[in-house]
């Protein structure tokens, strides 16, 4: 016996389900139009009037405006798809998508759903075995097929027009980031914009880029072999906890108290002195008299740095960020070989030239960093060519990292159906039904690839499929002409654990989907206070089910 508040709805059986299916499918059907090269972009719209334009999958998803539990796992995947690999956003969602649509039709035929769920892992292991076998190895220093890996993955996202450019950036991104165990750090790999010129002035700068100039106009611009310290505090005069007043009853009573402050200061840049720093980062300011020993002492200062960038400088100079100048030694001091100003761009200011407060830290010890630079003409073009760029540092990243690529153009997607469909045959029962409806819908990423590029999906499906049963493996479909080519000859080609995470991420959600027979919606699961988790209420309220939130009631 369940007991419920009036406030609590509750919807059972096969009515759950349902609902829960459709609203899955929902979220699959607006995303399908943007997959592949030549699939459409999203207006989003929010309440402040901000626009985005995207085809990006994980971006669309998230800043859609969904309640419903099913829904929402469904954006789950897309955002386990993103945070794997970085692409693939897309295929994952529409997989799930399809899954959950041919489960559907199961169900109508009184397939039960344990039965469909056990069908769709038994199908899982045998697309996971197809992928490896069509697998292709690929070495990390291969730039040609890495560059080909990240032109794939920025194609139709509004940096089509210069891939080829933005495709050579990432390599470099990437090599730089690559240390001798063969993983890539991608928090070495920075992305930054800047307005103005096109997407073809985009480039690569061996380094990090510091938008900050030196707090004093009279220090180096310019560092070279130089020692750096991060220091999380300030060299200002210390000033007391509590508000107090002090009465000064000449002018030498003040000048004592002026030496004073300026001896705390004259202590704290000694300390800096004598370990030798010619570079100063600090997360509070810096006093004028300290700033001026500083210039004196041939020192670059910078002040009021956030813990972001204070935290990279540490990390790519290969010192440590203290907090006590007495206690500063030399395994705390960083390193950098180059420290310059570097102009981006000038503009204009209020009738004034100006140019941009940016020093580049280059030559770095710890394994190199790099910066990605991106130009463009708007906000709204910049944007996207990001999120271009930030995809492709993912897949080429998986490609170093786990040496295997796949062709693109739908071909691993048939490549699985056809080893589907022959082992179903040795799979008993209703499973086998289940088996071959997973066929079925992973053939839907071919056919809507062939849809968006304005082709006949029948007719390129049942070509690709054709083309495979001759022993074609690595044909896929040109989204240019709709011809069936070989993908590898064509260049397009992504990572194997794209698709990987994919079929792994789709079955998570369309079974945790497909289990579900009950839904209850509360009116309110919060806690009322504290006292009620130490009187050992449940967290969530009435039948354990906290996370599942009110507003049952549809999506978007």
């Amino acid at each position: 016996m369940v007991v419920l508040s009036d406030e609590s709805q509750r919807t059972s059986g096969d009515d759950a389900l349902s609902m829960n299916l459709a609203a899955a499918q929902a979220v699959g059907e607006t995303v399908r139009t943007t997959l592949g090269p030549r699939g459409m972009d999203k207006m989003l719209v929010d309440e402040s009037g901000n626009v985005v334009v995207t085809n990006d999958g994980v971006t669309l998803l998230e800043e859609m405006d969904v309640d419903h539990p099913a829904a929402d796992t469904l954006i789950d995947v897309a955002t386990t798809q993103e945070a794997e690999v970085g692409d693939g956003t897309t295929s994952a969602v529409v997989l799930a998508s399809e899954l959950l649509a041919e489960a559907e039709d199961l169900l109508e035929s009184d397939v039960h759903p344990s039965t469909i769920v056990a069908g769709y892992r038994t199908a899982t292991d045998v697309a996971l075995e197809a992928l490896e076998d069509l697998a292709i190895d690929v070495e990390p220093d291969d730039a040609e097929t890495i560059a080909e890996i990240a032109s794939t993955a920025m194609t139709g996202k509004g940096a089509e027009q210069a891939r080829g450019h933005l495709s050579s950036l990432v390599v470099d991104g990437v090599r730089a980031a690559t240390r001798e165990d063969g993983t890539v750090d991608e928090d070495a790999i920075i992305i930054r914009q800047f307005y103005g010129g096109s997407i073809e002035d985009s480039r690569f700068l061996s380094g990090i880029l510091f938008d900050h100039l030196p707090c004093h106009q009279n220090m180096p611009r310019e560092q070279y072999d130089a020692d750096v310290l991060v220091y999380e505090g300030d060299i200002e005069v210390t000033e007391l906890e509590t508000d107090a007043e002090a009465t000064v009853g000449s002018y030498d009573e003040y000048g004592g108290y002026v030496e004073r402050e300026q001896g705390e200061l004259e202590e704290k840049v000694e300390q800096i002195v004598d370990a030798g720093v010619d570079v100063l980062v600090t997360e509070g300011g810096i006093d004028d008299y300290a700033q001026q020993l500083l210039v004196e002492a041939g020192i670059t200062a910078f002040s009021r740095i956030d813990d972001y960038k204070r935290e990279r400088i540490a990390k790519a100079t290969g010192g440590n960020q203290i907090g006590r100048l007495d206690a500063l030694s030399e395994d705390d001091i960083g390193f950098v070989g180059t420290l310059e100003r570097e102009v981006i761009r000038e503009y204009t200011f209020r009738r004034q030239a100006d140019k941009e407060k940016t020093m580049v830290f280059s030559d770095l010890p710890t394994g190199e960093f790099g910066t990605i630079l991106l130009r463009g003409s708007t906000e709204h073009v910049l944007d996207e060519v990001e999120r271009a760029i930030e995809d492709a540092v993912g897949v080429a990243t998986a490609a170093v990292e786990d040496g295997a690529v796949l062709p693109g153009g739908g071909a691993p997607e048939i490549a699985v159906s056809l080893a589907l469909r022959e082992a179903a045959s040795g799979v008993e029962g209703r499973e086998q039904l289940a088996v071959e409806a997973y066929a079925e819908a992973i053939e839907e990423g071919p056919t809507v690839l062939a849809e968006n590029a304005g082709h006949d999906a029948i007719d390129a499906l049942v070509e690709l499929t054709a083309s495979h049963d001759e022993g074609n493996d690595t044909t896929g479909i040109d989204a240019e002409t709709g011809d069936i080519v070989d993908m590898l000859e064509a260049g397009v080609v992504e990572p194997l654990r794209v698709k990987t995470t994919a079929v792994n991420s789709a079955l998570d959600a369309s079974t945790t989907i497909l289990r579900i027979d009950d839904v209850i919606s509360a009116g309110d699961l919060s806690v009322e206070d504290d006292d009620e988790d130490e009187a050992g209420g449940a967290p969530g309220g009435a039948g354990g089910m906290g996370g599942m939130g009110g507003g049952m009631g549809g999506m978007m």
